[in-house]
């Protein structure tokens, strides 16, 4: 799989008039590694050259963690050493460099300060391409941990997670327990806002009392690792209500569920991203609630919880097969409620592939 990835690295690499890439702290070093960096000052820095051996450059004592494989060298550095001299070195005449889009500033300024005549690009140019499409074992390990999380929504839905009476946070950290306990090596989220906190999208769960006869919206995940040390991500939303809805919140919360369920269905290779960004968009504008609907339809999803493609007006890619992100339209009404209903769908050759398969319809929990 690694070797695979680098060979295609290295393609886009050629495309691109590009001489080495160099990857530090970032989703993208454990993609072609296996290895996920700590984000420390001192430097971790894979040197892919276009011919020859790609070489890890690591601290010497961070070295034990990393499985060491065939399609990579491990070149540890002591605490007296500069590592980015060792970089320069591997580096050679490499003149047209891409370098990862998360590298702290200090080690892409000491890079320039040793070799000036370095022309950096963003790494994006080459790992974009290869993390966007996901192969059909991709597909798979996002599915398990899409299903992971769709019995945790199913045990809030028919009301075994306790919500009535408990804080916001109380709830969030008993979701994140969920997540762990299905196999998640770690929490990425766990979003839960009651009442008039659900028109806030990114809410953070605090000491708010769950009531009754109120929206309690719950958008949570985490990633869930293979042996092979990579992760891959969930993200679902679904809301449920502590009692029963009025019927404005009903109503609102049926515009929702049909403008999330063509969004889905408008799912093609093909098709342009951001039209499936305007089907669903289009369908609560209708509704009055245009103004209502603050955010992109989706994101991309993969070893990252956010990644390319992004879902939203603007951006004319067509999708391809293998693309995998968020369907995830919503409703908010400041200070009053709001609701939002989140799947990862893929796009496949058939047509839309959701991963997510827990059910869409307003849950009513005591």
């Amino acid at each position: 799989m690694f070797a695979d990835r680098i060979e295609r690295a290295r393609q886009e690499m050629t495309a691109k008039g590009l001489d080495a890439l160099l990857l530090s702290v970032g989703a993208d070093l454990p993609y072609l590694t296996g290895y996920e960096a700590m984000p420390l000052e001192r430097l971790t820095m894979l040197v892919v050259p276009l011919e020859g051996e790609p070489r890890l450059v690591i601290p010497k004592l961070e070295a034990p963690l990393v499985a060491e494989r065939d399609e990579f060298t491990l070149l540890p550095w002591g605490e007296t050493e500069d590592p980015l001299d060792h970089v320069v070195t591997l580096l050679g005449g490499a003149r047209e460099v891409a370098i990862g889009d998360t590298t702290w500033a200090r080690f892409v300024i000491g890079l320039l300060d040793r070799s000036p005549e370095l022309h950096f690009r963003s790494a994006s140019e080459v790992m974009t391409p290869l993390r966007a499409v996901k192969t059909p074992d991709e597909v798979e390990r996002l599915r398990a941990a899409a299903h992971a999380v769709d019995r945790i929504a199913g045990r809030l839905r028919s009301g075994e997670i306790p919500l009535v009476g408990q804080t916001e946070a109380a709830v969030s950290a008993e979701l994140g327990r969920q997540i762990l306990e299905e196999g998640h090596g770690k929490v990425n989220f766990a979003i839960v806002a009651a009442g008039e906190n659900a028109a806030s999208p990114h809410h953070h769960a605090g000491d708010r009392v769950i009531r009754e006869n109120e929206v309690v919206l719950c958008d949570f995940g985490g990633t869930m690792y293979g042996d092979d040390g990579v992760g891959y991500c969930s993200d679902l939303t679904r809301c449920v209500y502590t009692g029963q809805p009025p019927a404005e919140f009903a109503e609102l919360y049926q515009v929702l569920q049909d403008a999330q369920a063509a969004s889905v269905a408008a799912v093609r290779a093909g098709t342009p991203a951001e039209d499936v960004d305007r089907v669903g968009r289009g369908m609560i504008a209708a509704a009055g609630h245009g103004d209502h609907f603050v955010h992109r339809t989706g994101h991309g999803i993969g070893v990252e919880a956010h990644e390319e493609p992004y879902i939203v007006e603007g951006n004319t890619d067509q999708l391809d097969v293998g693309n995998a992100f968020s369907v995830e339209p919503g409703i908010y009404v400041p200070g009053k409620w709001g609701a939002r209903i989140e799947d990862i769908v893929v796009a496949s050759a058939n047509g839309p592939d959701p991963l997510n398969i827990v059910d869409h319809e307003l849950a009513i929990v005591g």
